[in-house]
């Protein structure tokens, strides 16, 4: 097999836990595929995950309904939206996961998502989304 092939083996072998699906809590979320052991990092990719900041000046000219799209799906800190490098038309299922106070995955110190228990096929993947983004979220309006 090519180098490419190999890794992408190792990847469909070793990494894929999740798949997209509807959600109980919210629209669409994030479901293991697989049984996911306390401690995997169940969403690793091989698409990257980095993001790059804009100013909310800097998207004046952008669609206001893109503007939306980017505030609903984007962290959004202090002003400036960091918009993932593949940019909206590529998925990083992360951005599916849905909130919970009793969430079963928590980033670590090094900002990769974790299972924080032992994770069954089929249940749904949360975070909590103020510990994780260290902000207050209202739903009341959802």
């Amino acid at each position: 097999m090519s180098s490419l092939k190999d890794k992408l083996y190792d990847h469909l072998r070793d990494d894929v836990y999740c798949k997209l699906g509807v959600s109980g809590i919210h629209g669409i979320g994030v479901f293991a595929l697989r049984d996911i052991p306390k401690g995997t990092a169940p969403l690793r990719s091989m698409v990257s995950n980095k993001e790059i900041k804009f100013s909310r000046i800097e998207l004046k000219k952008v669609p206001s309904s893109v503007r939306k799209h980017l505030s609903r799906f984007c962290l959004v800190e202090k002003g400036r939206v960091f918009a993932p490098e593949i940019g909206l038309n590529a998925v990083n299922v992360s951005i599916y996961l849905n909130h919970s106070k009793k969430p079963n995955l928590r980033f670590d110190d090094k900002d990769v998502l974790r299972a924080v228990r032992d994770i069954e096929r089929g249940d749904e993947l949360t975070i909590d989304y103020d510990v994780s983004f260290d902000d207050d979220h209202d739903f009341s309006d959802n």
